[in-house]
């Protein structure tokens, strides 16, 4: 092969070799700008997404902080609702309660900070303690938003509440600060996500009954919502927990149509509050009629046990007659309610109220008794009377002969007529077995025994002829 052929080949072969390695140099260099091309997106992608974090973080504060501030306008401005207590009052009970919580805390300050494990459990009185489900702790809030509250409980990390629990104790959280310290329940000491998971129920609830107990104490008025009715009164819902309003404890306006009252919200004063009885009772009257009650209250304070009153009868039902009566004559709108029991009416029995009263007829009354709850008066008619068995022990005595009409009969023996207002009863064993007794037939009787305090009279049958079987 000649020389220049020779020489050509080589040179054929050498720009191959340059071209093959400018293709390897430039495909290198294609591979490393993608590479960093990609490095780059993934850097430009993580920083808009920590931009969309800080930016939902920032939405966020603002969102809670207008919601924080639309439910502090709804609580001032809204109507009426059962969910609303005074909230001085509410802060009140609170920062009492902080108070206990705090003086429980045993708080040491230490005069040197421990740098090892060892200096501090060196430390005199100190101990690790582990939580677990159900354990009492004190904490105190760190951060709170509508949809979280924190806790520092002096454990790893902070406590957080149930979720499901926010709603339900709303009333409560609504009322609570940061850096206020409560009592919480451990549910679950360490989630898959590291988190400690507390309870605020059992506060809440004894925050309530709390709360009760103060406007119980200060007889301030607070909002309830109607819910059930019955033949007793209403059932109504304030904080979440129910109570009973007794008919007797709605004003006039309400009588015969408390159910109109349901679901609406209207104020009431607590008149008995048991927590350990689950048992909260209310009055609306002595919200809407707070001055006639007020003036009630005076015109008890007059009355005077076993005096006469002039009265007017306002109803007639068939155990006795309910009376308006006049408690200060120089003034014609100083009344009180009262009721005359059947069995005060007489001295002899009455069976018929109706036949003996009507509405509007004016009777003079005497005061047995004032019952402070009801601030109504016990009545009686009778007692203005004479009792007819203060003579009755000397008029009757044991084996007087005596004649009596039979007035009714009963399973266990016939009932006659002494004298007016005098009963006395024939034991059916004190009857012959061969002798029939009727109603209105008169009889030849003997006194057997008297019992003044109780008013009873046994009586026997004077026998004209040996019973059949006598020896």
């Amino acid at each position: 092969m000649p020389k220049e052929k020779k020489e050509s080949v080589k040179e054929t072969k050498k720009s191959k070799k340059q071209i093959k390695k400018a293709k390897v140099e430039a495909t290198t260099k294609k591979t490393k700008i993608i590479k960093e091309e990609k490095k780059t997106e993934k850097k430009v992608k993580t920083a808009k997404k920590t931009v969309k974090k800080e930016e939902a973080l920032v939405v966020d504060k603002v969102e809670t902080s207008e919601e924080e501030l639309n439910l502090e306008a709804q609580r001032k401005n809204n109507p009426p609702n059962e969910n609303n207590p005074d909230e001085e009052i509410a802060r009140k009970v609170i920062e009492e309660n902080l108070s206990e919580k705090k003086e429980k805390q045993d708080l040491k300050t230490l005069k040197k900070h421990p740098q090892t494990m060892e200096e501090l459990l060196s430390i005199p009185g100190f101990e690790i303690r582990g939580i677990k489900k159900g354990d009492k702790v004190i904490g105190t809030i760190t951060d709170k938003t509508k949809r979280s509250v924190f806790f520092d409980i002096g454990a790893k990390t902070e406590a957080l509440l149930m979720e499901k629990e926010i709603e339900q104790i709303e009333d409560y959280l609504s009322y609570l600060k940061v850096g206020d310290t409560i009592e919480v329940v451990i549910i679950s000491p360490e989630t898959d996500k590291g988190q400690t998971l507390v309870s605020l129920r059992k506060t809440a609830n004894d925050w309530r009954w709390t709360l009760f107990e103060k406007y119980f104490t200060l007889g301030k008025p607070l909002n309830v919502r109607g819910l059930d009715v019955n033949k007793g009164g209403m059932i109504a819902r304030v904080l979440n927990i129910r109570g009973f309003i007794p008919v007797s404890q709605f004003s006039r306006k309400w009588s015969g149509k408390i159910d109109q009252l349901y679901n609406k919200v209207f104020p009431v004063r607590i008149i008995e509050v048991d927590k350990t009885k689950n048992r909260l009772i209310f009055s609306e009257k002595a919200v809407s009629e707070s001055e006639i009650m007020q003036k009630q209250q005076e015109l008890l304070q007059k009355i005077k046990i076993g005096s006469t009153y002039q009265g007017e009868v306002s109803g007639v039902m068939p155990f006795g007659i309910f009376v308006r009566v006049l408690v200060d004559e120089k003034d014609k709108e100083s009344f009180l309610d009262g009721l005359v029991h059947i069995s005060e009416i007489s001295w002899e029995k009455v069976n018929d109220v109706a036949s003996i009263f009507k509405v509007g007829d004016k009777i003079e009354v005497q005061v047995l008794e004032v019952d402070q709850n009801t601030e109504k008066l016990n009545l009686s008619i009778k007692r203005l009377q004479q009792d007819p068995w203060n003579q009755i022990a000397e008029k009757y005595a044991p084996d007087t002969k005596i004649k009596a009409k039979v007035i009714r009969m009963a399973p266990y023996g016939a009932f006659v007529e002494v004298e007016k207002g005098i009963e006395g009863l024939i034991h059916i064993s004190k009857i012959p077995s061969d002798m029939e007794i009727k109603k209105g037939e008169e009889l030849d009787l003997y006194v057997e025994s008297i019992d003044k305090e109780s008013h009873r009279i046994s009586l026997g049958v004077v026998l004209s002829a040996k019973p059949v079987g006598y020896k």
